[in-house]
């Protein structure tokens, strides 16, 4: 293996902007990656997996499968294999100019793989050995390739955690959301609106009783809260340099999600007051995407608002009024 190879293209000519072809054949040591990611998952195939009480399987690959067609929320994952492959490929210049290396320690990120499966195995939790798959994974791209290939991989490798189906783990979070969607649409109701309603745990009447709506799982906003916080997750490394910005960009997902449902559910029920509770079903159900709308369009007023070139603007009144304010360069 030649060492610290440097798999930059030729510099700053648009022309020469590598294929996805030109990109592959500049990577070293490609058997060895092939062969040690090969063995990798032939572990998961048939030692992967040792829940049987739905999915008679010992692949976590076949466990994986059957988990996403159980649920309809967990479709996003789908999306999330080719978001990871768009943002190698923008990052491929970036990614072509590391020097590369094996790197021994890189076994030690492997053990602690193969102990996270194995602890996963053991307790028969099968999220905990898909983790120890991409940490994996990742461990082998460290081993082939080095520290600074991990480095710059990061963070769109880490994005693979989305895949991870939530499953019944779910209710951990949807049962939250639910209450608090649901008390919070009931004051905005009362308070507000002057809308007479009841609420007994996640269901909705009017005073009467003629009118129900129940605040399901399905609309605790769990699945918007998983894509928002993909987008958001996203967004804040992609567009923030400064550690808080990012995090807050991130953690922003969680409110949002839950203002999104929340005015989702008040219309549903002021409009069940105004023209009957079919008329509120249909909003609730037609009209899902107004929560996305609301939740995005807060997420990137907040990004505005927190955009960084107001950082770099010059501080000097002697500075020369004619000279643009130089835009910090987005890095990852």
């Amino acid at each position: 293996m030649t060492a610290n190879p440097t798999l930059r293209p030729p510099a700053n000519n648009p022309a020469t902007l590598p294929t996805l072809a030109d990109c592959w054949r500049r990577m070293p040591h490609k058997p060895a990656f092939a062969a040690l990611l090969a063995g990798w998952a032939a572990l998961f195939h048939w030692l992967g997996n040792s829940t049987f009480g739905y999915k008679v399987t010992p692949s976590l690959f076949g466990w994986l499968q059957y988990s996403y067609s159980m649920k309809v929320e967990e479709e996003h994952v789908f999306l999330v294999p080719f978001v990871v492959i768009a943002l190698l490929w923008w990052k491929r210049d970036e990614l072509l100019a590391v020097r590369v290396r094996p790197w021994g320690l890189g076994l030690g990120l492997l053990l602690l793989a193969v102990a996270i499966h194995i602890a996963g195995y053991v307790v028969q939790q099968a999220r905990l050995s898909f983790l120890g798959f991409l940490a994996g994974v990742y461990a082998i791209m460290g081993i082939v390739w080095g520290p600074n290939w991990l480095r710059a991989i990061f963070f769109p490798f880490f994005l693979l955690v989305f895949c991870m189906p939530l499953g019944n783990a779910a209710e951990l979070i949807t049962f939250p959301l639910r209450m608090v969607v649901t008390q919070l649409s009931v004051g905005i109701s009362q308070h507000a609106l002057g809308i007479d309603v009841i609420r007994e745990g996640s269901q909705i009447f009017d005073a009467p009783r003629t009118i129900q709506y129940d605040v399901a799982p399905a609309c605790s906003g769990i699945r918007s809260l998983v894509a928002l916080l993909l987008i958001s997750t996203i967004y804040g490394f992609l567009g923030f340099k400064s550690i808080w910005k990012r995090w807050l960009i991130v953690l922003a997902a969680f409110p949002l999600a839950v203002l999104g449902n929340t005015i989702r559910i008040t219309t549903v029920v002021l409009v069940g007051k105004a023209l009957g509770q079919e008329s509120g079903m249909f909003i609730e159900q037609k009209f899902g995407i107004v929560t996305y709308i609301i939740a995005l369009g807060a997420l990137f007023g907040l990004g505005y608002w927190l955009r960084e070139d107001r950082e770099d603007m010059p501080k000097s009144e002697s500075a020369p009024a004619a000279t643009p304010a130089l835009r910090s360069e987005v890095t990852t």
